[in-house]
């Protein structure tokens, strides 16, 4: 292998879900099979990168300062569902299950591999809580220790300085165990948010 090809396979394998076989293969794909991809593909992210940015209220993509959901009307703004990832309110959202607002936290608590408190999206969730507008916060993130600890860590340093009279639930029920959203299919969403129960410091 050339250097420069060596360099463009190390590089995209640094993207998530891409192991050393995924990455060779596009890299394959953009200096032999399709060159001429290259150009679009640069095009594309430099104008992603300088047009996408968060929402300013819940952490969504948007080229806008705030998404299309939270300027919604149609919404319901007095319920948050807080998710991990912004794959997952994609997916909530296509199963037509949920029609509240979200909070996408941009991942979860995990000391093990360095990420605390101060990493995720949490203090826009705390202005949104003391806010007092907010009657429901539906937690939906991975049913695993992460996303437990994650839970716990809402409830009892955001929630509890929020407003006593918030309702804060988790679904579960349908989500297998160590699963996230993402891989859940629209009538298992649908259960889960059906079946969501008040959480209580526990797991469930």
């Amino acid at each position: 292998m050339s250097p420069a090809f060596d360099h463009l396979q190390k590089t995209l394998k640094k993207l998530p879900g891409l192991g050393y076989r995924s990455a060779e293969r596009i890299a394959l794909h953009l200096t032999l099979e399709k060159p001429q991809f290259v150009q679009e593909l640069i095009d594309a992210l430099q104008q992603a990168s300088q047009n996408v940015k968060a929402c300013s209220i819940c952490g969504n993509l948007t080229e806008e300062a705030q998404c299309a959901i939270c300027t919604s009307e149609h919404r319901d703004h007095e319920t948050i569902c807080v998710i991990e990832h912004v794959p997952d309110l994609y997916a909530i959202d296509r199963a037509s299950v949920y029609k509240g607002a979200f909070h996408v936290l941009h991942g979860k608590l995990s000391p093990i591999q360095g990420v605390g408190p101060e990493d995720l999206n949490l203090e826009s969730l705390a202005q949104r809580l003391a806010s007092g507008e907010v009657k429901e916060v539906i937690l939906a993130l991975s049913n695993d220790l992460e996303g437990e600890a994650t839970c716990h860590y809402i409830q009892n340093t955001i929630i509890k300085k929020a407003a006593s009279s918030i309702k804060l639930t988790r679904i579960g029920f349908g989500l297998p165990s160590g699963g996230g959203v993402i891989y859940a299919d629209a009538p298992t969403l649908k259960n889960a948010f059906e079946g969501r129960r008040f959480f209580s410091g526990v797991a469930i």
